[in-house]
This record gives C-alpha cells, sequence and structure tokens, in this order.
C-alpha cells in the first residue's frame, strides 16, 4: 500500500508501506476519496498537535469499500461503501476524553492512503445517492454542521442562521438548515461569491471585510431581533461579531479556530441575552448515519470545490491553505 506521511511538521512524503493484518472485528477499506479539513492543514504544519508522534498518516474524512472482512465482522460485507467515522469509538450519547483518544489522524493514523484497517463500529454505510469524492466530505464537515444545529440546536422552520464565510462547514450548514426551512443569511469576503451564495439558499449575503461591524449588519436584517443560531467557525477572532448578531436566548456553535483561537471578548451579552456557547466536536455515529439519510431522502449533495490525484496531494493542502476555495478540497485515490 502507499501512504502520504508527515516525517517533518510543514511537508507531506509519499511512503510505501505493509499492508496491517486484519483482527476480529475489523475490515480492511480500499479508499476510494478522501477529502480535506482545516484540522488537517493545521496538523500538517504542526499547530494543531505538536506533539503528535511522527512519521502519522493525516487526514480524517474518506470514502471506500470494503475489500475484506474479520472475523466476526456483521455490519458489513467485502463490496460495501462506507465512510469513517471522525471519532472511531464514538457511536452515541455524550462525548468523553476516551472517545476524543480514537479521533483519527490525530492520535489514531489518518486515511490519506490507498487502504485502512478499521474497527466494524468505526465506519458508516455511504449514501447510495453521493459518489465517492461526496461521499468523503460528510463524515468531519457535514457532521459537524449537523450536530450544531439539529443535535444541539434542534432547529426548526422559520428560525435564522448565521453562517460565516465559503468553507466546508459554512456551506452544509447553508444546506441543512435550508433544507429544515430556515432563513440563512451567509457572509463573505468577496463579493464574486455572493450569487453562489443565494443560489445555494441563503436569505442575505453580508460582505465582512466591506462591513467590518458585520455582527450589526446581521442583526439589522433580521430587524434588531437578531439569529437564533450561529455556525461560529471563526473562533477567538469573531467571537465579538458574533454575540453581536445572535439574538436573545440563542446559540452560538464554536466550531472552528479560522480567526484564532485566543482573544478577550466581552462575556457581558453572553449573560444579558441568556446566550449559549456551544462548543462541537464533529459528532457520534448514529448522529452521521441519521444524517446520510437526510441528506439523501433532502437531495443534498455536497459542494466540492476541487478534486487533486493522490499523487498531488501537497496540491490539494495547498489550495486549502490558500483559502480560495468554496466548499470542499479533495483526493482521488486510486
Amino acid at each position: 500500500m502507499k501512504r502520504w506521511e508527515i516525517r517533518s511538521f510543514g511537508s507531506l512524503e509519499l511512503a510505501d508501506a505493509p499492508s496491517a493484518p486484519l483482527s476480529a472485528g475489523e475490515l480492511r477499506v480500499g479508499v476510494r476519496a478522501v477529502s480535506l479539513n482545516y484540522r488537517d492543514l493545521l496538523l500538517v504544519e504542526g499547530s494543531y498537535n505538536p506533539k503528535l508522534r511522527l512519521p502519522s498518516v493525516p487526514c480524517s474524512d474518506m470514502a471506500g469499500e470494503v475489500l475484506e472482512v474479520g472475523e466476526g465482522v456483521t455490519r458489513f460485507a467485502v463490496g460495501d461503501r462506507v465512510i469513517g467515522s471522525f471519532v472511531q469509538s464514538w457511536t452515541a450519547g455524550r462525548l468523553t476524553r476516551a472517545h476524543q483518544s480514537t479521533a483519527l489522524a490525530s492520535p489514531l493514523p489518518g486515511v490519506l492512503a490507498t487502504e485502512r484497517v478499521f474497527p466494524e463500529g468505526g465506519l458508516v454505510r455511504a449514501p447510495d445517492t453521493l459518489d465517492d469524492v461526496e461521499a468523503s466530505t460528510l463524515p468531519c464537515a457535514a457532521l459537524t454542521a449537523w450536530h450544531a444545529l439539529v443535535d444541539h440546536g434542534r432547529l426548526t422552520a422559520g428560525e435564522a442562521v448565521l453562517v460565516q464565510g465559503t468553507g466546508g462547514v459554512s456551506i452544509f450548514a447553508l444546506q441543512i438548515a435550508k433544507a429544515l426551512g430556515a432563513r440563512v443569511i451567509a457572509t463573505t469576503s468577496r463579493s464574486e461569491r455572493r450569487p453562489r451564495l443565494l443560489e445555494l439558499g441563503a436569505s442575505q449575503v453580508v460582505n465582512y471585510r466591506e462591513e467590518p461591524a458585520w455582527g450589526r449588519a446581521v442583526r439589522a436584517l433580521t430587524g434588531g431581533a437578531g439569529v437564533d443560531h450561529v455556525v461560529e467557525v471563526g473562533g477567538a477572532g469573531t467571537l465579538a461579531q458574533s454575540l453581536q448578531a445572535v439574538g436573545a436566548g440563542g446559540s452560538v456553535y464554536v466550531i472552528g479556530i479560522l480567526g484564532g483561537a485566543s482573544e478577550p471578548f466581552n462575556v457581558l451579552p453572553v449573560l444579558m441575552n441568556e446566550v449559549r456557547l456551544q462548543g462541537v466536536f464533529v459528532g457520534p455515529r448514529d448522529s452521521l448515519e441519521a444524517m446520510c439519510k437526510a441528506l439523501s431522502g433532502n437531495a443534498i449533495r455536497p459542494v466540492v470545490d476541487s478534486v487533486f490525484a493522490f499523487d498531488q496531494a501537497p496540491d490539494a493542502f495547498a489550495r486549502l491553505r490558500s483559502g480560495a476555495h468554496f466548499g470542499k478540497v479533495a483526493i482521488r485515490v486510486p
């Protein structure tokens, strides 16, 4: 088998490796497509987990085909199309420290390889409505949006949702919220992206380069009431504006750190408006299964920005690093 490895932070190297043996309850999956998340970029650069043991295989999201099943496997058969669950042991219920130790790519080895062995409980059937590249985008970005808005937020029709930018989580949040009958306001730094955001279902688009106080601009679009839900991917750098945008009793789902992880902010709006700050660490396997059914039932297709060949993996990371992508960046595996 072949796999990409982080041997020193800041670079990737293609390597040959022996196929891992199968134990009882495990499956061998031929990886067909991998999609990238911002976390993957931070892992390669060494800023997500500087203590990561090297060499390490990056990336957490894949779609593939079952090639071989171990003794006792009952949920899958050879030939089944599958996607991996981001937190391998988190099948349902509340996240625990023990679950966190089974996240793909850190601390467990990732999936940027031609094959990988998984425990039976760490896989979900890929939706028949999606091809391999599309299915590979679901385990982290799509599930994070679903877990925030549906599992935590109990989103209902008629509520207002704010999504930030045009990355994977934000686009999935827009699509999911729209399918559930919510009103979606999107932000972007590029005016040329406005038509596409509107086409995907956004009601209004705010350019945060042109409107530095974009939180107040969003609130004004709701008649001063504020939105019910904010999908916060910027982190500390954008949290203050999100608190301007959210209404009394609303929720801010802290998902990403694109704008930084640490910066002072005023907690008074949280207190005075009874705002809930909810951290979201992707989600459990049962939510991934429910989300896959919902996406198929609503004919939602992931927005894929670009697809790179397996031997062009560093170019895929460069595309993600550029910030020029709209939707997901993926790698097709031979």
